[in-house]
């Protein structure tokens, strides 16, 4: 048996997959839940330390037989959260996450010095917006001086996993390009925007490797510690999305991914960079070698968690409630903002139920109404795609939320898309197997060189499409309006 390893560090849990590369059959996977620091300041943290006991659960969970025969790694993880590290690579304080939001006063502080954000957008490619890394640094600088005083390391999570496999510091430019650090026309680290926060940022990040590329090889320790081959390439790795982008065959034009998760994400491939005026979409760089514009909202799932659990109901009850609704939940509105939200930019975001009478005041409007927010909210995206020329053929749905088919015919309704579902059910730990492949090339015994190829013969869709319905995306054109009226109506209470 010939297997790769493919680790994904998610906000919830930590998961690992070994994938045999010669059947195209995941052989053995693992899960460990990972927990969360919460305050009623917008904080969101998890510990590094959590990492490191997540990783060596997963590890520990698989067969050892099983893991001896993993020839390369590949890992990826949630974007933006920032890992601050000393000089011997120990963790200086918690890691601050991507749907942290106490971070609003540093975005604008970054801002103002950078001159306005159409100066930002021009000169690296995106605005600084709450959720980013660079903000956190700034943090850091200005509420824990004395850790900040002792940095010497800035990495993202996924680059902290391939940090504790290796003991490199090493960075690959799609999950670099979401810190507001970093050129994504000229694919490096930005000294300038480094400068905004302290001249010392810049001399902290990591070097950076290309897509294909190793970021180093597993070492003793780490052999020892997770019982893995020593000497085995880790890959470059890369964010969530972008791994998500490889495990969903979004690595060429015409095709979206969609992520309903915690956040929610819309993100396609394309060859060249994709700056969005508005700072709606990301102008992300991809982990193929091209660019990922990407579209975020902090709040997908969350709604509809917080409702199933005010019910007191379980997943499948919940999406059978809904299922009662209308499309348009009977003119009852959901702005989703538990966390605050990114897109649109509302850090200081509310969550609020709208449109209320007593003719339509029923639990299965507000349940459907939670289902239709998040994807109200990913039609925000698709209309940024749209304006800058981008035309969707398919969109391949993940996450959570992407096990749910009445979830799956409201995207395919809202967004006016065929909407697809991968059949493997962790979709960004296989996009780092298959990334692990493609670093394998590099070696007489490598599977492939081309990063296409493979995902052409290891990424297996399920089923038919799901086609939109005109009447009800008609219907839902209607309701997405009302959503918009709302939405212009109650933002100017959160800025």
């Amino acid at each position: 048996m010939k297997t790769v390893c493919g680790i994904d560090l998610g906000t919830q849990s930590c998961k690992v997959v070994l994938y045999d590369y010669e059947t195209k059959k995941i052989t053995a996977s693992s899960q460990k839940a990972v927990e969360l620091i919460a305050a009623n300041d917008g904080t969101r943290e998890q510990k590094a330390e959590w990492y490191q006991d997540a990783l060596k659960a997963c590890f520990d969970a698989l067969p050892a037989d099983e893991k001896k025969t993993a020839a390369a790694v590949g890992v990826s993880g949630h974007q933006h959260g920032f890992v601050p590290l000393d000089n011997g690579g120990r963790p200086l304080y918690n890691v601050k996450l991507w749907c942290d939001t106490s971070t609003v006063a540093e975005c604008g502080d970054i801002t103002k010095a950078a001159g306005g954000e159409a100066q930002i957008i021009a000169r690296a490619g995106l605005p600084m917006r709450v959720g980013y890394t660079a903000p956190k640094v700034l943090w850091l600088k200005k509420h824990k001086p004395e850790a900040f005083s002792e940095l010497a390391h800035i990495l993202l999570p996924h680059d902290y996993i391939n940090f504790l496999l290796t003991g490199e510091y090493a960075a690959e430019y799609g999950d670099a390009s979401g810190t507001g650090l970093f050129d994504v026309r000229a694919r490096e680290w930005s000294a300038w925007a480094c400068g905004l926060i302290d001249e010392k940022v810049r001399s902290c990040l990591p070097r950076l490797v290309a897509p294909g590329a190793e970021a180093g090889t597993v070492s003793a320790e780490a052999a020892a510690r997770y019982g893995i081959s020593a000497g085995i390439p880790v890959a470059a790795g890369g964010g969530d999305n972008m791994m998500g982008a490889v495990g969903t065959g979004t690595v060429k034009d015409g095709f979206l991914t969609m992520s309903l998760g915690t956040s929610g994400t819309l993100y396609g491939y394309s060859d060249k960079p994709v700056i969005d005026p508005s700072g709606n979409l990301a102008a992300f760089c991809s982990s193929t070698g091209g660019w990922l514009p990407l579209l975020c909202t902090m709040n997908c799932t969350v709604a509809s968690e917080e409702f199933r659990g005010l019910f007191g109901l379980d997943v499948q009850a919940f999406d059978k409630l809904a299922e009662k609704a209308p499309a348009g939940s009977d003119g009852v509105v959901l702005l989703p903002f538990f966390n605050g939200e990114r897109t649109p930019n509302l850090p200081n975001g509310k969550a609020s139920v709208n449109g209320i009478s007593s003719a339509n005041f029923k639990k299965e409007n507000i349940a459907r109404a939670a289902l239709e927010s998040a994807i109200f909210g990913m039609r925000i995206g698709m209309e940024g795609f749209e304006k800058l020329g981008f035309s969707a053929k398919e969109i391949r749905l993940i996450g959570g939320g992407a096990k749910s088919p009445l979830w799956q015919r409201i995207a395919a309704n809202v967004l006016k898309v065929p909407v697809r579902v991968p059949s493997a059910a962790e979709a960004a730990a296989m996009g780092g197997a298959i990334q692990a492949l493609w670093c394998l090339a590099s070696s007489s015994a490598g599977p492939g060189k081309n990063i296409g190829s493979l995902v052409d013969q290891h990424v297996v869709l399920e089923g038919a499409l799901i086609e939109p319905d005109p009447k009800t995306a008609q219907a839902y054109d209607e309701a997405y309006g009302v959503y918009s009226r709302y939405l212009e109506a109650l933002s100017p209470l959160y800025k």
